[in-house]
């Protein structure tokens, strides 16, 4: 419903919807997840069986905001995603009694970020079968993309109290964190010409960073480049969970849920063979952080 609501060209409250139904989302999404974990996620005081429960005025239980969520030790984002949220929701505070038209293009980026996290991370957790991929896909337009149309608008157009919210967050992240792909997805746009009559073509196609084309482009514009993936020995993925509290995951556990998940096989993206050696990527190392979360009372 975010997603639609932003795409739909007759809505002018754009930003505002996006980012409180996003936060619902999240929200939701992060509440399953603690709950299939046993992570008791409800405001409480005490523990054990002297355990009390905050309750709303109504008297249903009080759940943990997403604020909150994001800061539970058991929260299984990775930081990029976390940063991404908590702008969001800085931004959703300071955009509460006013309305800002100009944010929609402004922040779309990190907008595009957040649903990419969304669904990475619904289908990591509960299974491709639950991505929402498959009913989303780019939404047309009317008009064509001119340089007009995709420049951001001017700084001066924004509130006062906003235009310093998102300069003082991001003066607070590291290079690394401003421009990773979990925080802000940007895209660079080019009118394609069709080759031959009657070819069909896709909306957006993806260009090699070292073709001619892309060289091109380069003189001016940033382009995608491959980015060498971070890879892991299978030690190392055993150190990193015995380091997050899982003290009897060992390497025989590894080396078997690996071999259970048949990882290694073509096509399942865990990792990749090089001179004779295995190396994992970090969506491995998610794999296996999820498998320990899902059986931590053995673990620990």
């Amino acid at each position: 419903m975010a997603v639609q609501v932003f795409n739909n060209p007759l809505v002018r409250f754009k930003s505002e919807t996006f980012i409180v139904l996003m936060n619902i989302a999240w929200t939701y999404l992060l509440h399953a997840d603690f709950r299939r974990s046993n992570v008791e996620y409800r405001y409480c005081q005490g523990s054990g069986k002297g355990r009390r429960y905050d309750r709303t005025p109504d008297g249903s239980f009080k759940y943990w905001e997403l604020r909150k969520c994001l800061a539970a030790p058991e929260c299984p984002l990775d930081n990029e995603t976390k940063k991404n949220l908590h702008f969001l929701i800085g931004l959703r505070d300071e955009i509460t009694h006013h309305m800002s038209p100009t944010l929609d293009q402004f922040a779309s980026a990190r907008y595009q970020a957040c649903c990419l996290n969304y669904n990475s991370y619904l289908k990591s957790l509960f299974g491709d079968e639950h991505g929402i991929d498959q009913y989303l896909s780019y939404s047309l337009q009317f008009t064509r993309l001119s340089h007009e149309q995709l420049s951001p608008p001017a700084r001066a157009d924004l509130p006062t109290s906003v235009r310093s919210f998102i300069t003082r967050f991001d003066n607070e992240l590291t290079e690394d964190e401003l421009n990773s792909e979990r925080f802000a997805f940007r895209m660079l746009f080019l009118p394609k010409l069709v080759g031959k009559r009657g070819q069909a073509d896709e909306v957006i196609e993806f260009i090699r960073a070292d073709s001619e084309i892309a060289r091109a482009v380069n003189r001016e514009y940033v382009t995608f480049k491959e980015v060498e993936r971070p890879k892991f020995i299978p030690s190392q993925i055993v150190q990193i969970m015995q380091n997050e509290g899982y003290p009897r995951f060992t390497m025989y556990d590894h080396t078997k849920l690996w071999k259970s998940m048949n990882s290694r096989r073509d096509g399942a993206g865990f990792g990749v063979s090089v001179a004779g050696a295995w190396y994992w990527y970090e969506s491995w190392l998610e794999a296996v952080r999820k498998h320990c979360r899902e059986n931590r009372a053995y673990y620990r």
